[in-house]
């Protein structure tokens, strides 16, 4: 399984107990969906390996306590980036999306005026924010608001917004 395959789902942060219970954070809304995983892929010297698990048991708000099968080390992935396959991922419909998703979608204001491509999506700030290349080959942060997401177009790979004027001049 490649990583471009997968998405992170959270990272070992600690062990728990003396029966080789790991800690995960989970990097979710949510955390229940999760409870019932069977096995995870975890990244160790750049590859993604994958791990039955024996326990996954939801703890605290945004915590996962996991038993990984057949492992006599578990503390030595402590610190570890856990990911699962992109085809376990629940279909999002309406305006709703994956970041991964729209990447490569084209920008449309809402008075059809194309903004341009989605290279990326910026999520570590306050503020989530798509960077879009314009046809004039500039970058340009949107921030992403809900209000502004006029309609996900999936069939035609189109993310329409009712952008405020001059947002986009800044650039």
């Amino acid at each position: 399984m490649q990583k471009k395959d997968c998405y992170y789902l959270g990272t070992i942060t600690k062990a728990h107990g003396y029966k080789g219970e790991l800690n995960v954070h989970l990097d979710t809304d949510e955390p229940e969906l999760y409870q019932d995983l069977e096995s995870v892929f975890i990244e160790k010297n750049g590859l993604l390996v994958p791990f039955f698990l024996t326990k996954a048991q939801l703890h605290k708000k945004n915590h996962l306590r996991i038993i990984l099968e057949d492992f006599d080390d578990p503390t030595s992935l402590i610190g570890r980036e856990i990911y699962l396959p992109l085809s376990t991922l629940p279909p999002l419909e309406g305006n709703k999306f994956y970041y991964h998703e729209v990447v490569g979608f084209q920008v449309i204001n809402a008075d059809d005026n194309l903004i341009g491509e989605i290279t990326h999506v910026r999520d570590t700030t306050s503020q989530d924010l798509l960077e879009v290349l314009t046809p004039t080959e500039t970058t340009v942060l949107i921030p992403l608001i809900d209000d502004w997401i006029v309609e996900v177009d999936r069939e035609n790979n189109v993310l329409r917004m009712d952008l405020p004027k001059g947002l986009t001049d800044v650039f």
